[in-house]
């Protein structure tokens, strides 16, 4: 199968889980995951924009970071990410991200549920 990528479904959330800003999403359809994939998204985070923290129970989710530069809070950890880096939170543990740059960052989102 291949979906084209203007048949992904997009969408813009403002404050995303709290954060900062609108975060641009471009996903695959529910009916295009496989069992246990909940997302498969690509993100971009304009400057001074981010997703707020949150957790991951029961599932865990990857960011693959394509471009751009990010502060990101890994379970209590904050560092700066950068493309070819690959952030993975899941267990109960908590991350959120941040662009404080003047360039958009672009990530890959996956949430791969347990059950």
């Amino acid at each position: 199968m291949i979906i084209r990528a203007n048949e992904r479904t997009f969408e813009t959330r403002h404050e995303m889980r709290g954060g900062k800003g609108d975060v641009s999403l471009a996903m695959l359809s529910n009916e295009a995951l496989a069992p246990h994939l909940r997302l498969f998204s690509e993100l971009t985070i304009p400057p001074e924009a981010g997703i707020g923290t949150h957790t991951h129970s029961g599932e865990t989710e990857y960011f693959f970071i394509i471009e751009g530069n990010a502060t990101v809070n890994d379970n209590g950890v904050t560092t700066i990410v950068h493309p070819g880096d690959v952030l993975i939170t899941g267990g109960g543990a908590l991350h959120n991200i941040e662009n404080h740059t003047a360039e958009p960052v672009r990530l890959v989102a996956v949430i791969v549920t347990e059950a």
